[in-house]
């Protein structure tokens, strides 16, 4: 895999590395087909505006993957097609696991992934002739969830993995009431469900092999955690900041029991004082060139403007 490092997508064609960060916000994760639709009708609109002919030069880009990243990739392709109307963007969420097989499989120019290709898919990648090329594009904390009425304010990082292995089963044992802990998980075709797994339950150790526990729920949507959690004292859940709402207690989280117990933010993701935060990534099958290069060359510039109000931070420096 090529990774990218500064100037990746400058005309000389060097490689560019982007820091990237997160932020908050309330949307939700929504009817795939639908936006999908939705995009392309937007696209049929501007054909008519023009005549009821498309333009010369249409250009088509599938993006497909993260249901972390869709909300946002669809508020740029919505975005860059108005300023662009020879480009049409169909954009759909799935999970990263979706979005990388879909690009190893040649199907799609731009995958959104919230965690990195394993190394398997890689190989899998290569072995069909595609060099996969990582863009940073955005950096998301990863929230940690629970009922407004639960009496717990802070966890550490091995809490949390306890928690989720099963070792701890009342809220009791971490300062709550006398109740049985009810664990919710995004499924494992998550790029979020993979990132929690090896960097909270596992601590970041490669040769740690522990699973969640059987008994954890695994919710199909970020709607689905919250729903759950808005109606269950008992539950506890882990999501993208950008899909917080307001009727779920946020929980601070710290290393080490000395603290501190830091809430996630912007701020506390650029000073990185939140521990569980991660890197938002698109993936191409090469390097970028053509109206793919535009594209990213955008999201990464322009682009950057939109991050905020969808639930993000921009990338640093570069949100206006």
């Amino acid at each position: 895999m090529f990774e990218a490092t500064p100037g990746s997508l400058t005309d000389r064609g060097e490689s560019r590395t982007l820091g990237a960060v997160s932020g908050t916000g309330k949307s939700r994760i929504v009817a795939m087909a639908c936006m999908a639709a939705a995009l392309t009708i937007g696209c049929t609109d501007r054909h008519a505006a023009n005549g009821g002919r498309a333009p010369e030069t249409q250009v088509s880009i599938q993006n497909t993957g993260s249901d972390t990243l869709v909300n946002l990739a669809l508020a740029w392709a919505e975005r860059y097609m108005s300023l662009n109307p020879q480009v049409s963007i169909s954009v759909t969420g799935g999970g990263s696991g979706t979005g990388i097989a879909s690009l190893i499989n040649g199907t799609i120019q731009i995958a959104n992934a919230s965690r990195e290709m394993s190394g398997e898919e890689i190989a899998q990648a290569e072995k069909n002739g595609i060099t996969p090329v990582r863009f940073t594009v955005a950096l998301d904390a990863i929230a940690v969830v629970e009922n407004p009425h639960n009496p717990v304010q802070g966890l550490t990082l091995g809490q949390l993995s306890n928690i989720y292995t099963g070792k701890l089963k009342k809220w009791a044992s971490v300062g709550g009431e006398q109740r049985p802990i009810v664990l919710l998980s995004r499924e494992s075709n998550s790029g979020t469900y993979v990132y929690f797994l090896e960097q909270v339950i596992r601590g970041g150790v490669a040769k740690d092999t522990s699973l969640f526990a059987p008994e954890t729920l695994l919710m199909p949507s970020s709607e689905g955690i919250s729903s759950e959690v808005r109606q269950n004292p008992n539950a506890i859940g882990y999501d993208g900041l950008g899909y917080v709402t307001s009727d779920q207690k946020v929980v601070a989280v710290a290393r080490t029991p000395e603290g501190p117990y830091v809430l996630p933010s912007a701020g506390t993701v650029l000073d990185q004082s939140y521990p569980i935060s991660r890197p938002l990534y698109m993936y191409t099958a090469g390097k970028p060139a053509g109206a793919v290069k535009e594209y990213l060359d955008w999201v990464m510039g322009e682009g950057q403007q939109i991050v905020a109000g969808v639930g993000f931070v921009p990338l640093k420096g570069k949100g206006g």
